[in-house]
């Protein structure tokens, strides 16, 4: 029960569920619907009473923590973008700003109940002229925007 604890006591606060369970994502600003009459939709038996819309991506991870980098190198990472609806959607990657260093590549097109690959790499550089005493931090949200909504993909480093 929401009302008391696990101990049997009445609960003092109320619980905070979690976007996933409320029905949003995390890091992620939704978009104007617009209905397309193009777009692929699924009409079965099984879905025709589903009142909510199945549609949408999950990242996985949901973050990218690269840890210390050498200067000079070249790092990457890969994140999965999942369809967890039962409709193809389409997405696209809106590219980071060359100064910092990060650069995404995947391959565009629908993603029908499946899942795509997105390439993070990072070109380890110091942006100020200054010395920092031996560590530069790099933090980027990488907009990905779906039909949808637009996903944000934090990605953090340091820079040695």
């Amino acid at each position: 029960s929401l009302l008391v604890n696990a101990a049997g006591q009445p609960r003092r606060e109320k619980v905070k569920l979690p976007s996933s369970l409320q029905g949003r994502q995390p890091n992620s600003i939704p978009n104007k619907r617009i209905e397309d009459p193009v777009a692929g939709k699924v009409n079965t038996s099984s879905l025709a009473t589903r009142r909510q819309h199945l549609s949408g991506f999950h990242l996985i991870p949901p973050r990218v923590t690269l840890g210390v980098l050498k200067e000079g190198c070249t790092y990457a990472a890969t994140v999965i973008l999942k369809n967890v609806g039962v409709n193809f959607s389409r997405f696209r990657v809106k590219q980071p700003p060359p100064h910092t260093g990060l650069r995404v590549t995947y391959a565009p097109g629908p993603v029908a109940g499946l899942q795509v690959e997105l390439e993070i790499e990072i070109f380890a550089v110091v942006i100020g002229g200054e010395d920092t005493g031996g560590l530069e931090e790099i933090s980027h949200d990488i907009e990905i925007l779906t039909e949808t909504e637009t996903l944000l993909l934090p990605v953090r480093a340091n820079i040695l």
